[in-house]
């Protein structure tokens, strides 16, 4: 190898030293886009809360399981359920302060549109045309069902027609005209 050989790999390595270590050389905040650090603060609570919660629904379940399986004494059970319950209900205090409440506003508004549609509904409801509406879709929708099962009505009548039984010897199914078992080759009498 040549020096100019040397120097182009050293400065090839340099280069991918470089890239590699630019993280752990760069002071940037480890603010999320957006957020501001009482906002992340929040959010790390607000995770560690749930966490906590799933971790308490889970310690139930395995000391329920564990209770009926007879691994906990009867004297033991109550106060270590009571115990979880507790924290569970600590958890689940501080979780209703992290959820945000809808404003009155917000769902009463909800509430009206979902009455004025009810009410629009109900006065198109009455009129002949939309009953006559609804009975042809109606018609139409149970057309190609009534089909289906008067299909399925002939298939289960032709193959109860020819179902005979089981064999004796494997359990397999028998039709009629078998003299022999499909399944093992044993005669059927």
């Amino acid at each position: 190898m040549d020096i100019g050989s040397i120097f182009l790999i050293l400065a090839l390595l340099v280069l991918v030293a470089m890239f590699i270590g630019r993280p752990f050389f760069e002071r940037k905040p480890l603010v999320a886009a957006g957020y501001t650090p009482e906002q992340n603060e929040q959010e790390h609570e607000l995770s560690a809360l749930l966490a906590e919660r799933d971790r308490l629904l889970n310690a139930l379940q395995e000391l329920d399981f564990d209770h009926a399986l007879g691994k906990i004494p009867d004297e033991d059970y109550p106060s270590q359920r009571a115990v979880l319950l507790q924290r569970g209900a600590e958890v689940l205090r501080q979780l209703d302060t992290y959820q945000k409440e809808p404003s009155s506003d917000d769902v009463e508004a909800r509430i009206e549109a979902v009455i004025a549609a009810r009410r629009a509904d109900a006065g198109r409801a009455a009129s002949p045309q939309a009953v006559r509406e609804r009975v042809e879709v109606a018609a139409q929708v149970a057309a190609p069902d009534d089909a289906i099962e008067a299909m399925l009505s002939n298939r289960r009548r032709v193959r109860h027609e020819k179902a005979a039984g089981f064999c004796p010897q494997c359990g397999g199914p028998l039709q009629k005209s078998d003299r022999f078992c499909p399944k093992c080759g044993a005669a059927v009498a």
